[in-house]
């Protein structure tokens, strides 16, 4: 594969890209091709005995002539070999929450289909999750089920009505573990409201403030955009996961988003860090699918995720269903795919 040169990097993401053994003359290896069923396929299983990672992984490099036949380490779509996640540990107690904010500015990049899958497979390993709407258009809410436009009250109402409880709001889902704070059209008001406010971005840090010791992760699905409402998402988040498509386009602002966490950063919330980067609707049969994660990987390093997400029919099936794809289909490989990158947040 051509290393991407200065030029591509800088159009496609607005920043120029860091110092690497590209410039010693040195090649990213090429990502290996996914298979090509059509679904997501499950990057986080352990390396085989003896496998270590290469010394240049988190430019985007591996040295293979370290390794025997018997020895060499499986290697993921990243261009990585495959890291050692150790399976989730049993929790005796909950909480407090360590809390995500799942942001892109870019729409349909499978944001809203990562927190649900995510938060269904941080369950699944014995994690309380709390699922926070904060989108006007209410997808995660109807992803899970949940008729947000016949609700009274939503996350609209606990932030800027002193008078809502937290209780008024929270709503169970039919996944063991998993709750909701909804969201509808009524938020789409927030962020005017929220201008002459005091305090207007902390505004979502204290209403979460009392559910934080009840559960083990709070994931925020963000709104498509970097306006107000994000802002008090990143200002109450320990850290921040970027969704971002293997397409060329999902690139662009990519930049803008990091100055954004930076400044929030700097700020409002110093404890603010990008928690990783997750590579969606990837396609490994195409070299531009494989280009783009090598730019991914040339810009963020170790933040990338192993775990990929593949293409699958079975996701616009599972919205349909009002059900995460863990127990629409929890034999397929994008529910293990969800599994193992649970296994990956849980261990960072």
């Amino acid at each position: 594969m051509t290393q991407p040169d200065d030029a591509a990097w800088i159009a496609a993401t607005g920043a120029p890209r860091r110092e690497s053994n590209v410039a010693a003359g040195t090649r990213t290896a090429e990502p290996r091709p996914a298979e090509q069923d059509g679904e997501a396929v499950d990057h986080g299983r352990p390396a085989p005995e003896g496998a270590r990672e290469s010394d240049n992984a988190g430019a985007g490099t591996s040295s293979s002539s370290s390794y025997t036949d018997e020895t060499a380490p499986e290697m993921g779509p990243t261009g990585r070999p495959l890291r050692p996640v150790a399976e989730p540990a049993v929790l005796s107690a909950h909480g407090p929450a360590r809390v995500i904010a799942m942001c892109n500015q870019k729409g349909g990049v499978g944001k809203t289909t990562s927190t649900i899958n995510l938060g269904a497979a941080l369950a699944e390993y014995g994690r309380r999750v709390l699922l926070v709407d904060l989108d006007p258009q209410g997808a995660l809410s109807a992803g899970l089920g949940v008729p947000a436009h016949e609700l009274d009250r939503t996350i609209y109402n606990l932030m800027l009505e002193p008078s809502t409880a937290v209780t008024d709001v929270l709503v169970p889902t039919r996944l063991e573990g998993v709750d909701l704070l909804p969201a509808n059209i009524d938020l789409s008001a927030a962020e005017v409201q929220l201008i002459n406010e005091v305090g207007r971005e902390q505004t979502l840090a204290r209403a979460l403030r009392p559910l934080l010791p009840l559960y083990d992760y709070v994931l925020i699905d963000c709104q498509p955009s970097l306006g107000l409402l994000t802002v008090n998402a990143l200002a109450c988040s320990h850290e921040v996961l970027m969704p971002l498509a293997a397409e060329f386009f999902s690139l662009r602002g990519v930049a803008l988003l990091v100055d954004t966490v930076d400044k929030v950063q700097s700020r409002i919330n110093p404890d603010l860090k990008i928690g990783g980067v997750l590579v969606t609707m990837f396609d490994g049969r195409t070299v531009h699918a494989r280009d783009v994660v090598a730019m991914l990987v040339e810009r963020f390093g170790e933040l990338v995720f192993d775990t990929v997400i593949s293409r699958t029919v079975k996701f616009p099936e599972t919205t349909v269903a009002g059900e995460p794809i863990t127990t629409y289909a929890p034999a397929s490989s994008a529910a293990e795919a969800y599994r193992a990158l649970a296994r990956e947040v849980i261990a960072r």
